[in-house]
């Protein structure tokens, strides 16, 4: 299915579809990001941290902020569920980049785990009317503005990794190909426990790739 196609299309509901994996549910997401109006450089060696804006996404039950994610399904390849979740829930198109990691985090009021992958979408269109406008609110914000609005840790942990990957490309433009040493850049060791009070809110527990 064609991703224009998506937008006037109802959000999924229901789990019938609903892939799991060692009895983890298993969803995903994106951290949509653009390259701020303020920054006029073309070059992406010129562009920083500080020069992009990510899009975070209201609760459908409250204000707490997200980036949007949902439920990967049977029906679907994993770029294509988390690019339809996107859509459906801040009504964004944009060109999917590298998978950031894997979480697996527990919902608190479902009293189940969940595995959540999530991805950055470079942002090119941002929809006037997407499926569910009328629940949610979506901000455009700095990073730094991004890490203290998060209500997930888990969701917090994926936004470092894009920023850490997003810096390694910036730095691997700079420097000649003969001399690129590549790395890794991943949170360790992660132990992470947070409270929650609605369906939207999860308990963090590991990031495991």
């Amino acid at each position: 299915m064609q991703i224009k196609k998506l937008v006037a299309l109802p959000a999924r509901t229901g789990r019938h579809l609903q892939r799991y994996s060692q009895g983890f549910r298993l969803v995903v997401g994106c951290i949509p990001y653009r390259i701020s109006k303020t920054n006029k450089s073309p070059q992406i060696h010129e562009i920083s941290v500080d020069d992009l804006e990510v899009l975070l996404i209201s609760s459908q039950k409250s204000p707490r902020m997200m980036f949007p994610k949902g439920g990967w399904e049977l029906d679907e390849d994993i770029r294509m569920a988390a690019a339809r979740e996107t859509i459906e829930e801040a009504g964004v198109i944009g060109l999917l980049e590298d998978k950031l990691g894997e979480w697996v985090f527990k919902s608190k009021s479902q009293d189940k785990y969940h595995e959540g992958s999530m991805f950055p979408l470079l942002v090119t269109e941002e929809l006037d009317v997407w499926p569910e406008k009328d629940v949610r609110q979506r901000v455009w914000m700095s990073v730094n503005e991004a890490r203290e609005a998060c209500s997930h840790s888990w969701m917090k942990e994926a936004l470092e990794a894009f920023v850490c990957q997003f810096s390694a490309r910036t730095r691997m433009v700079e420097v000649p190909l003969m001399s690129r040493r590549f790395g890794s850049c991943r949170v360790d060791e992660l132990r992470l426990s947070m409270g929650a009070k609605n369906g939207d809110d999860d308990v963090d527990l590991y990031m495991i790739s």
